[in-house]
């Protein structure tokens, strides 16, 4: 039988077990909340937010959530990450560990509003 690929968030989240489920629908009400014009899509086969471009990704793993906020949104807010794992346009939030929902939603804010002025 031949695997086919999401095509919603709803069904990207149907995917994985119910603990990662849970935090997968926090982060995305969380992103919602933050830009409610923006539409939610399936891009790189990952969940995203998009308005003239895509604002943010996110992603489940094994061990963590990943948060893509591409290259802007990790420069302008580097210094909140603590002892998160990140890189040039990713952040991780393990699993096991409470999901920084305000973090995201002030990142996915500001993406919203570069993306109005780029």
């Amino acid at each position: 039988m031949e695997k086919t690929e999401p095509t919603t968030i709803d069904e990207y989240i149907a995917l994985f077990p119910a603990k990662t489920q849970e935090m997968l629908q926090r982060v995305r009400r969380a992103i919602r909340q933050a830009v409610p014009e923006a539409r939610e899509v399936i891009s790189y086969k990952m969940p995203a937010f998009k308005q003239n471009k895509v604002l943010v990704y996110f992603a489940a793993y094994k061990n963590h959530i990943g948060f893509y906020p591409t290259g802007s949104g990790i420069e302008a807010f580097k210094n909140e990450f603590g002892d998160y794992k990140w890189s040039k346009g990713a952040v991780q939030f393990p699993i096991d560990k409470p999901i920084p929902l305000d973090l995201i939603s002030r990142i996915s804010k500001f993406k919203a509003e570069r993306d109005q002025t780029s």
